[in-house]
């Protein structure tokens, strides 16, 4: 029996119904696992994915040929059968069923499976072969309590401010950056943005998702008056012009990636916190058994660690090397 997908220089290929997952090169037809750069790139002359990945699409890749379904809807396309399930990682995101002459494959596209305010829980798609991310693929990465870590930013962020210093923290401006602010404490202070942030809020926003109030920081933005606000900016702000405006301050960085100690030091932040978009390792295993699969081919991230405790495990396992990146982590 022929593969289900096969693996190219321009990504995940599926023959039977002659389009591709998450390519990274230009193709006729690209589906689309979730709106992170690293997955959804322009140049392709159609687009499928998610309802409630759409306008997050369109945002970040202008008017696109982009057609739609539902999670759970199953589209018959040459001879394969497709759906998208969701994947936890952010709003709209998808882990993407391909079946084919009753062989199943799925795609994980990035996943964690722990709920968060924003998006879709993760649901596990029974299969026989199951392609995953392992981003966080090694046992260091354990994630606490995503609630504690939101009370310990609260209340770090209340100690700035009685400090008389702002709150400066990076996160990625497609998902961390509306989860941190849907578990902030508004009465604390104001909540100001960097435009990448604010422009992508004002999307979700009108898909229905709630977020506190914000205002975006703009040339015109007088740091004087916003005494002790938290400021929230993509990673590339920090130590930048935009954000040495604001002083003083105490800086932070909220990502799976500073469950490593050197991280933090060689980012000369403040604090860290441990928030991840992605499945841990007790995740990444918990989700891979739910599925049934006994084949597993492991994408970007700790691909020979993670491939070698599968074989141990008693899984076919094998590495696909692919251009996906960590955007989210």
């Amino acid at each position: 029996m022929s593969p289900v997908l096969t693996f190219t220089e321009a990504g995940l290929y599926c023959p039977a119904a002659d389009l591709y997952i998450d390519p990274w090169r230009p193709v006729e037809r690209a589906v689309i696992t979730h709106g992170h750069a690293d997955h959804a790139r322009p140049g392709m002359t159609r687009y499928l994915a998610t309802e409630s990945a759409a306008p997050v699409l369109r945002h970040r890749l202008g008017e696109i040929a982009l057609e739609t379904a539902k999670y759970g809807e199953t589209l018959k396309i040459g001879d394969a059968k497709l759906s998208f399930h969701p994947a936890g990682h952010v709003p709209g995101s998808a882990q993407i069923r391909v079946e084919v002459a009753g062989e199943v494959w799925v795609v994980s596209g990035d996943y964690k499976l722990e709920p968060d305010p924003i998006s879709e829980l993760f649901e596990p798609v029974p299969c026989h072969a199951f392609i995953t991310e392992c981003t966080f693929g090694l046992p260091v990465f354990h994630w606490p309590d995503p609630g504690q870590v939101m009370a310990e930013i609260n209340a770090w962020w209340a100690a700035n401010r009685a400090a008389g210093r702002f709150t400066l923290m990076g996160a990625y401006s497609l998902g961390k950056a509306q989860r941190l602010l849907a578990g902030l404490d508004p009465g604390i202070g104001p909540i100001l943005t960097h435009g990448a942030v604010e422009a992508t809020n004002a999307v979700l926003r009108g898909q229905g998702i709630t977020l506190p109030g914000t205002i975006q920081v703009t040339p015109e933005t007088d740091p004087k008056a916003h005494p002790g606000a938290f400021i929230l900016a993509p990673p590339s702000a920090l130590g930048s012009s935009w954000a040495n405006r604001f002083k003083p301050a105490a800086s932070g960085f909220a990502s799976g990636w500073m469950a490593l100690r050197g991280i933090r030091r060689r980012r000369a932040l403040d604090r860290g916190f441990v928030l991840s978009d992605h499945a841990d390792w007790p995740g990444l295993n918990r989700a891979i058994k739910a599925t049934g699969a006994e084949r597993v081919f492991v994408t970007h991230g700790y691909t020979d660690v993670f491939r070698r405790w599968l074989e141990g495990e008693g899984y076919d396992a094998q590495v696909v090397t692919t251009e996906f990146g960590d955007e989210a982590g």
